[in-house]
């Protein structure tokens, strides 16, 4: 899906705004690698038992808002732990200070940092910082995606039977069994469907050319909007339902080629369905 670049001057603009997302990042990921208490515990939930929310996720965006608004006070903010503000600068951050919760309760590497600047709905600058795997992603609208300082490509397309593709699930239970009645659905189209954990990083490795496809139900903005944007940097198609943005009721990501047979078999299938 296309997104017209805004009518600004964003070169200084982007540059102190992924300046100040990665260093945020690279923060909250040190504090979550290596302030990982041993008998980690569960301060709340969110939807249900099984999705948690850790002492961590709390701490971490703290990090994350607290360094943004010293630097840049007049910003606004959205967050996935509460952090919700509407600024005055017209720049909005939005964050999800640990996508991949539950992988961290349970010890998994597969977690990262999700920090993105949008302004006028269009996101400008991302950063997925995934410290567990060494790796940090970064992208700025119109400037190519990297990671690790190097530049990244989604892979050239196969056919749809050869494509590997990620999905996630709901943590009610309900959703859940519909989203695996999509997947066996799907699994005989594919190569194969692998289920990582956090929505950032398979944006990500979509991005970097580890899979072909991604997709999901349920997902809220700050799961997906830096990823989204290094996804396309990358040379990936990303939206919705056909003809509809990325969103909570699906969000497809893949290489050219496979995003749109992927997208009509989900739209087939139901996969916006509870």
């Amino acid at each position: 899906m296309t997104v017209s670049r805004p009518d600004v001057d964003t070169d200084a603009l982007t540059s102190e705004l992924l300046a100040l997302a990665l260093e945020a990042a690279s923060r909250a990921g040190a504090l979550l690698r290596d302030g990982r208490p041993a008998d980690l515990g569960v301060a709340a939930t969110k939807s249900s038992p099984i999705d948690v929310v850790t002492e961590m996720d709390i701490t971490a965006e703290k990090l994350i808002t607290g360094f943004l608004a010293e630097n840049r006070p007049d910003d606004g903010f959205l967050g996935e732990e509460g952090a919700s503000s509407a600024g005055s600068s017209g720049i909005r951050w939005v964050i999800d200070p640990l996508d991949g919760t539950v992988n961290y309760l349970y010890g998994l590497p597969t977690w990262a940092v999700s920090i993105a600047a949008e302004r006028g709905g269009v996101t400008l600058v991302g950063v997925v910082e995934a410290p567990m795997r060494r790796e940090t992603f970064r992208a700025v609208l119109g400037g190519g995606a990297y990671l690790n300082d190097r530049p990244v490509r989604c892979r050239p397309a196969p056919s749809l039977e050869q494509a590997l593709v990620s999905t996630g699930f709901n943590y009610v239970t309900t959703v859940r069994a519909h989203q695996a009645s999509v997947a066996a659905r799907l699994i005989p189209q594919l190569r194969d469907i692998r289920r990582g954990g956090s929505a950032a990083v398979d944006l990500c490795d979509v991005a970097a050319g580890r899979l072909d496809g991604y997709y999901e139900r349920g997902l809220y903005p700050w799961d997906l909007a830096a990823g989204d944007l290094v996804a396309r940097e990358a040379g990936a198609l990303t939206g919705g339902r056909p003809g509809a943005p990325a969103d909570g009721d699906l969000t497809v990501a893949a290489t050219p080629g496979v995003f749109e047979p992927l997208q009509a078999l989900l739209e087939e299938y139901g996969a916006w369905h509870d």
